[in-house]
């Protein structure tokens, strides 16, 4: 399986968004410091995710949410979560 997150900065409230195939591997290496995309932003905790049994499927997930109607989709979907 291959994982599409996203993942919420609790510095400074801003997401991340990737894939990966191990999902909490991913999460220790962004709160360890070992992403240099992430380092100056930790911790960070998963608000968001879902499988794909193919990579080209979530690759292209991956850069529809980078978009900013991906952003409006994950706003919304998580609207509720991030309010409370």
């Amino acid at each position: 399986m291959y994982y599409v997150y996203a993942l919420k900065s609790l510095k400074d409230g801003k997401f991340y968004i990737g894939f990966t195939r191990d999902i909490s591997k991913r999460l220790a290496a962004h709160n360890n410091r070992q992403v240099q995309a992430t380092r100056n932003r930790i911790p960070f905790e998963i608000v968001y995710y879902e499988a794909s049994r193919n990579i080209n499927d979530a690759v292209k997930r991956e850069k529809y949410l980078k978009t900013t109607y991906g952003k409006r989709y994950l706003i919304n979907r998580l609207r509720n979560d991030l309010d409370g």
